[in-house]
């Protein structure tokens, strides 16, 4: 079984709430959705970067999602008081169970 762990911080100096973070979180998404469109040239442009510096600027947008959905992962333990480590076991055995993981 192939996984790669990835650890986000708990953002400082920020407030966030279920909402807030719900439209922060759409607004990322709708940046990463922008840049690989204007990789793919979806909008008509030519773009005259090179791949290198394009995929660097897509994985850096996905970066950006995944640390958006992390805080609202902390909100949700906060607000809520979910456990995340049992939800990611019932994630974990959800995948095995659909065939999608093996371990």
């Amino acid at each position: 079984m192939d996984i790669k762990t990835l650890s986000l911080p708990k953002l400082n100096r920020l407030e966030p709430t279920l909402e807030s973070t719900t439209l922060k979180l759409m607004e990322e998404a709708g940046e990463l959705a922008r840049v690989i469109g204007k990789y793919r040239s979806m909008s008509g442009e030519k773009i005259y970067v090179d791949e290198k510096t394009i995929v660097s600027e897509i994985a850096r947008e996905l970066l950006d999602v995944a640390q958006t959905a992390v805080t609202m992962m902390f909100v949700m333990e906060e607000e809520f008081g979910i456990d995340i480590e049992d939800l990611l076991r019932d994630h974990l055995e959800k995948l095995e169970n659909k065939g999608y993981l093996v371990r």
